[in-house]
């Protein structure tokens, strides 16, 4: 009898439709939204906002804006058109540094990891760019080419170029060289060996370094403006610290921030979509 009553209780355990016991639908969703990074990402933001407004508000400082008072400036700079004027003549200095950079840096660098006479003669130019502190070179270039938006532009390329071309050499550089050799062995061309094997090789790489040299690129757009050419968001962060103004201050930084961010990711969705492969090695790896 004790073994029929319990093989009765389990039969009342499992479900009629003979399959496992489902778990509950709340409880898999939170664990899925208690893993996604975004939530760890709204949590440390949040515990950073706390942390900063608690600490401004003791301190009580004339150059530390408390948190709402940041958003509030933040608010009141993208309702006026002085914030949108000031990104406008930043920006073209940036969109045109950029585009020269991948423009000139992707084929120097595919050149100097092909050909060794290009490897001769870009390398010493390119430690240079790399070792060398490019604030130094901001005032030797604004004597040399004025104050206008070329000045800017070049400043703009010399921060961006070295990163287009450090990492287009690499990613041709670590094709495995045995795919090279079997396409010899089987008469492919030079120019085949590229288009099938280098250039798909090289992709990932060169999409990292695009990466790369964006966030140099903004960088260098703001320090040449706050240095020596004030004009654009330099221009604001400069007059907002002269008449300590730290809650419109610290809103160009961080609407700069926010533009960083939107750009980086932009390009990231772009390395998705051209260079698919490249996110199923690193799953692999």
């Amino acid at each position: 009898m004790s073994s029929v009553s319990s093989s009765s209780r389990a039969a009342r355990r499992v479900p009629r439709s003979g399959g496992p016991v489902s778990r509950p639908e709340g409880r898999s969703t939170w664990r899925r939204a208690w893993s996604s990074p975004w939530t760890w990402r709204l949590l440390t933001l949040v515990v950073v906002g706390a942390i900063w407004q608690g600490y401004s508000t003791a301190a009580g400082s004339l150059l530390i804006p408390t948190l709402t008072d940041t958003v509030k400036a933040t608010v009141d700079l993208l309702t006026s058109s002085e914030i949108y004027r000031a990104f406008l003549v930043s920006n073209q200095a940036l969109a045109i540094g950029f585009v020269a950079s991948v423009v000139l840096g992707i084929p120097i660098g595919l050149a100097a990891a092909r050909f060794r006479l290009a490897e001769r003669i870009i390398d010493p130019y390119v430690s240079i760019l790399v070792v060398t502190p490019m604030a130094a070179l901001i005032p030797i270039l604004l004597i040399a080419l004025g104050l206008g938006l070329t000045s800017r532009v070049i400043l703009v390329v010399v921060f961006a170029i070295p990163m287009m071309i450090v990492n287009s050499r690499a990613g041709v550089r670590q094709v495995d060289p045995a795919l090279i050799e079997m396409a010899r062995s089987f008469g492919a061309s030079e120019r085949e060996i590229w288009r099938r094997i280098l250039l798909p090789g090289a992709l990932p790489a060169v999409m990292t370094g695009i990466r790369l040299a964006l966030g140099r690129a903004i960088t260098g757009m703001v320090i040449v403006e706050l240095l020596m050419v004030s004009v654009g968001i330099g221009n604001l962060i400069l007059r907002f610290r002269g008449f300590f103004e730290s809650g419109p201050l610290y809103a160009v930084v961080i609407l700069v921030v926010f533009e960083a961010l939107i750009l980086v990711n932009a390009v990231r969705w772009l390395e998705r979509r051209v260079a698919p492969w490249a996110q199923v090695a690193r799953l692999a790896e």
